[in-house]
């Protein structure tokens, strides 16, 4: 009797490991949003950084990559943009100086729903004279458990395309050798085609249709695509939605919003 029971019970236990084996992983979705802020003003030219917060709250991504973002300037009354945003917003914050600026900084932002394993600031090239841009990285641990690593930049804005394009290199070059599933978002400051974006894509996953390229500037009347979200490696990550938000209150760019999987190895 002793034996049949522990036979019966060596069984379930098998039985139950294998069935524990074979259940199917929970996906891991991650959202992220890219969104220029315009140094904290709104486009009925007041500041009200609850508007923005509201943006971020209403769209409820996981990481958000902030341009234009001012710490402690004049015009931005000497707030600590960064960190008002990620109370507002209940998510960890963090700033990126990209240069000195009107009393204060101005640079990159993040904000995430899970705290930083680590951070970096990468200076990009820029000419003489030109505005200094960064690469603003952290290292994340998702709620499924999977690190990542998340960055914000800006591109240089000038016509002249020897600046957006040594920044697009350099990002290829530091990033193209990270040791988690990475993301890149921002205001890239390119169309699709020119020779910033055809750089980065040739490392990078993008998230947008090349058959029906949705512009994000100006939020008014959107008529060009600026602001991106890309991936690497591309195996790694596969694109479940992008969505462009005209919000012609909160700022001059459209926000990009895009919903993506992480694929196992």
């Amino acid at each position: 009797m002793k034996l049949k029971y522990s036979c019966t019970l060596l069984t379930f236990i098998v039985a139950l490991s294998i069935c524990s084996q074979n259940k199917t992983k929970e996906p891991t979705i991650v959202k992220v949003l890219s969104f220029n802020i315009l140094h904290g003003a709104t486009m009925k030219g007041d500041f009200d950084l609850d508007v923005l917060a509201k943006v971020v709250k209403d769209t409820d991504p996981d990481l958000v990559a902030m341009q234009e973002v001012d710490y402690q300037t004049n015009r931005a009354k000497k707030y600590d943009l960064m960190t008002e945003l990620g109370w507002r917003t209940k998510m960890a914050s963090l700033f990126g100086r990209a240069m000195p600026y009107d009393g204060g900084e101005y640079g990159e932002g993040v904000l995430s729903k899970t705290t930083f394993l680590s951070s970096r600031n990468v200076v990009l090239p820029h000419s003489k004279g030109n505005e200094p841009r960064v690469a603003l990285e952290v290292v994340t641990v998702l709620k499924s458990g999977d690190t990542i690593a998340f960055i914000g930049t800006h591109l240089d804005h000038l016509p002249e395309v020897k600046d957006r394009n040594s920044q697009a290199k350099k990002i290829n070059k530091v990033f193209s050798s990270n040791r988690y599933p990475t993301i890149v978002a921002g205001d890239l400051n390119a169309t699709p085609g020119s020779e910033a974006i055809d750089i980065l894509e040739s490392v990078w996953q993008f998230s947008y249709d090349p058959n029906n390229i949705e512009p994000t500037f100006p939020s008014n009347n959107p008529r060009k695509k600026i602001d991106y979200v890309m991936t690497y490696p591309k195996k790694r990550w596969k694109v479940l939605k992008t969505q462009v938000i005209q919000d012609t209150l909160a700022t001059d760019h459209c926000v990009y919003l895009v919903t993506l999987e992480l694929r196992d190895k």
